[in-house]
């Protein structure tokens, strides 16, 4: 079997019309392959995000992150990038939906794509995953510990961000949820409640919850990496796709 990978820097066409640099990764064979779109954490654009969407390709999936930062500072360090989105109040709801809706449908234009998409994202950006359920046709959905669908941010944050519990009901894919036990953005206060919202709605879902796992814990550079519920998490990531995204 062929066995080969293409990844590289596009653009595409973002919330407004906008033209967003994104990281595309995606198998050469003729497929057809079931798309993802990785929505980077707070850090911004970076290389371990970019490795993320090389694994999705790696597994059989078109992939891409579309830079969330671009408008803030184009051209700039994955830092800098960040630091400017913050100063900002983060990305506004309204802006991360139509950058996803543009990243989704870049990858239902690939001649390689069997038509549907999931969504991933990590920290903020699992909270933006799930935004991006509750408000576009997708077929899956992975949260990794997004912190505020359910609360605010902390006083002196600079973040803007509201809590998303309530828009629950219009969530459109199924969702897995990957959360460390010792985290407290989100606790597990807030993901038990997050659950209770997903029953009263009838909605398709797994939660997990990793004992000895904090905040990021798939972060492989970061002190906060724990090996065993990364691995765990991946393989539930995959099977989760697997079921919703085959042809």
């Amino acid at each position: 079997m062929y066995d080969a990978m293409l990844a590289e820097t596009v653009t595409i066409t973002g919330a407004g019309g906008d033209e967003i640099e994104a990281y595309l990764a995606r198998p050469l064979g003729p497929g057809p392959y079931g798309s993802v779109v990785v929505i980077h954490h707070m850090p911004g654009y970076d290389e371990p995000t970019k490795e993320i969407t090389r694994r999705f390709a790696r597994q059989g999936y078109l992939a891409i992150c579309p830079n969330l930062h671009h408008r803030e500072a184009p051209g700039a360090s994955p830092d800098d990038a960040a630091a400017a989105s913050r100063a900002a109040g983060g990305v506004p709801d309204e802006r991360l939906v139509g950058d996803v809706a543009g990243a989704a449908a870049y990858l239902r234009g690939l001649s390689s794509a069997n038509g549907k998409v999931g969504v991933i994202g990590y920290c903020s950006g699992g909270r933006q995953a799930f935004l991006a359920a509750c408000s576009l046709p997708l077929d899956a959905a992975v949260d990794c510990y997004g912190a505020f669908v359910v609360g605010t941010p902390p006083e002196g944050s600079g973040l803007t961000m509201t809590p998303l519990i309530g828009m629950t009901d219009r969530l459109s894919a199924p969702l897995l949820g990957l959360f460390g036990a010792e985290d407290q953005s989100p606790s597990p206060e807030q993901t038990a409640e997050l659950e209770q919202a997903l029953r009263k709605f009838g909605k398709t879902y797994e939660f997990h919850t990793y004992p000895d796992a904090g905040h990021a814990f798939f972060a492989v550079n970061r002190p906060s990496y724990r090996p065993q519920a990364a691995n765990e998490g991946w393989q539930r990531v995959f099977d989760w796709f697997g079921r919703y995204l085959s042809a």
